[in-house]
């Protein structure tokens, strides 16, 4: 491992988090914030895709 990307970090701690919060929302019973954290979660999985996409096409990666 070279080089870190940063951005992934960051990307990867905000999925992490979002996780988090899906599991807290279960344990509470609070349907609308469930129902956030998985929009939340599938809003940073796809931003995280497209940059490692856009990186790749770049020659960064």
């Amino acid at each position: 491992m070279k080089n870190i990307k940063w951005i992934f970090v960051l990307y990867s701690l905000a999925a992490l988090l979002a996780m988090v919060g899906i599991g807290l929302a279960v344990a509470f019973r609070s349907f609308p914030m469930i129902f956030l954290a998985i929009i939340l979660l599938g809003v940073v999985m796809v931003m995280g895709f497209k940059k490692k996409r856009s990186m790749i096409e770049a020659g960064l990666l």
